[in-house]
């Protein structure tokens, strides 16, 4: 059991990390064909004044802009080189905020962090001037997710705060968001701040596997193993073939004494994802854990 107590005490698991980061590329993608969806629904409109919010968070792009934006993604997803020249010359022939995005979108595809936080942020702030403040709201909140991949965790926790102050509405995208900003207090070494940003996102996204994930390894970190073993069963339940969340499963039982629970859960972590940084890790935890005692000889 010694060997396990840095588990307790380690810093942000790069596993872990591993795990969110290709959730928020997914994520990016699945923005990318609402966008497009929407851009679809607007064109088929027949008003060009903007579409009001609908019941599902989304809010349609205006018919003005509905067809390049689709084009400018579709160019992005193609080529990132072949969207940023898109975007350009679309801005300047007056694609509004539009264009400033589909740039963003572009330079993130390309992981041109920089650039895609630049974007992102003038088309927060052109969407302000336009009053279109819950589009403004979802581009600070991409410009933030644009700087906690490029390693930039203060400016992803100013641009966060940013996209909340804007007055999204209570649901999954503001669970979310308040997830985003908990990664990022998380590599600021801000335990407080983060736990605080979690409970939020729990309370607006509680179907969402890596908030209980996080929240869980946060609540390991912190000692508080009760919490810890509550979230991970939650996340386990909602996502029980994630290599990862097997993984700190496993962490969370070995430290509280459920040593065969650890060694099933980093087992089906290996055999979910064999060459992962989940899969490896666990892998690794296995080779330290003592082998089971053997059972005694029948009579």
């Amino acid at each position: 059991m010694p060997f396990f107590l840095p588990l307790l005490l380690q810093a942000y698991d790069p596993e872990i990390e591993a795990v969110m980061n290709r959730s928020r590329q997914r994520k990016q993608e699945e923005r990318a064909a609402a966008a497009s969806a929407a851009s679809a629904e607007a064109a088929a409109a027949k008003s060009s004044a903007a579409v009001p919010s609908r019941e599902d968070g989304k809010i349609p792009v205006p018919e003005k802009f509905a067809v390049p934006f689709q084009q400018c993604l579709d160019a992005a997803v193609e080529s990132p080189d072949a969207g940023i020249a898109f975007a350009q010359k679309w801005r300047i022939e007056g694609g509004s905020f539009y264009a400033r995005h589909c740039m963003g979108f572009a330079y993130a595809r390309a992981e041109r962090w920089t650039p895609a936080i630049v974007s992102f942020e003038q088309a927060a702030e052109e969407a302000e001037r336009s009053n279109e403040m819950a589009q403004a709201a979802r581009l600070w909140a991409q410009a933030g997710n644009a700087a906690l991949a490029s390693g930039d965790a203060a400016k992803a926790r100013n641009d966060f705060d940013a996209a909340l102050a804007r007055g999204l509405p209570d649901g999954f995208e503001k669970g979310e968001v308040h997830l985003d900003r908990a990664r990022a207090l998380v590599a600021l070494n801000d335990t407080a701040g983060a736990r605080e940003s979690l409970d939020a996102a729990l309370t607006h996204a509680p179907k969402d596997p890596l908030a209980w994930l996080l929240s869980a390894t946060l609540a390991r970190r912190a000692g508080e193993m009760s919490l810890a073993q509550a979230h991970i069963a939650r996340a386990v339940q909602l996502s029980p073939d994630d290599a990862s969340v097997a993984l700190e499963e496993g962490n969370i039982a070995v430290l509280t004494g459920h040593e065969d629970v650890a060694r099933s859960a980093w087992q089906r972590a290996v055999r979910l994802s064999p060459a992962s940084p989940a899969g490896k890790a666990a892998a690794d935890n296995l080779t330290r854990l003592a082998s089971p005692a053997p059972a005694p000889a029948s009579k």
